[in-house]
């Protein structure tokens, strides 16, 4: 499966601001953004000034690069969230929201989304208690998501066990630390969703 394997840090920079890559790091005083607040690149600090398209085609690279997702899945996510009832933006926001390693994430059962989707593809986590191991697999309200019991025992969760009963979940979601399991009570509503992202410019982008 197709991947960006560069360096995250790089990613952040070129945004401007944290996209929680890096799990701990980026809440440290290591983060790039901190200690290198201006773009990757020999002329980045000389660039001129942004144009229209060019801040429509910001938001939809941050809005890709926060959820992990490639230019083509990504367009294939819009066509959907075009066909269905409502607004087009909160659709598309809701459709990202709902992958399977953006909820494990959420869930607090990962450090971070790239980690979220690792842990996924090597079969951790089951859905309504069968394996699943496909990042991009989309949730349902009533759906229950829980780490393997063979899984709870390496290091990864017993270190991440420790921390996710201090994390407060979304509200359209629910977790049982002790049993490291959640549960999607609902769909994510737009007020629900903390992804500092102006969907509105990416909708625009699209309509060109």
């Amino acid at each position: 499966m197709a991947r960006y394997t560069g360096p995250v840090c790089r990613l952040c920079r070129r945004e401007g601001m944290r996209l929680y890559l890096k799990g701990d790091r980026c809440y440290s005083e290591k983060c790039a953004v901190d200690k290198r607040n201006y773009p990757p690149g020999q002329k980045a600090q000389g660039r001129r000034k942004v144009t229209e398209y060019g801040l429509q085609l910001r938001e939809k690279q941050r809005a890709r690069r926060f959820y992990g997702v490639l230019e083509r899945q990504f367009s294939r996510y819009f066509d959907l969230a075009e066909r269905q009832q409502g607004i087009t933006g909160e659709n598309l926001l809701r459709l990202l929201e709902r992958r399977l390693d953006n909820v494990v994430y959420r869930l607090g059962f990962a450090r971070s989304r790239s980690e979220a989707r690792q842990l996924v593809r090597h079969g951790h986590f089951t859905v309504n208690g069968k394996r699943v191991n496909i990042p991009s697999y989309l949730i349902r309200s009533g759906d229950e998501i829980a780490v393997q019991e063979k899984s709870r025992e390496l290091p990864v969760f017993v270190v991440i066990a420790e921390t996710v009963a201090q994390k407060i979940p979304p509200a359209w979601l629910e977790v049982d630390p002790e049993r490291m399991l959640g549960r999607v009570v609902g769909l994510p509503a737009r007020e629900d969703i903390d992804v500092p992202i102006q969907e509105h410019l990416i909708v625009e982008l699209y309509s060109r």
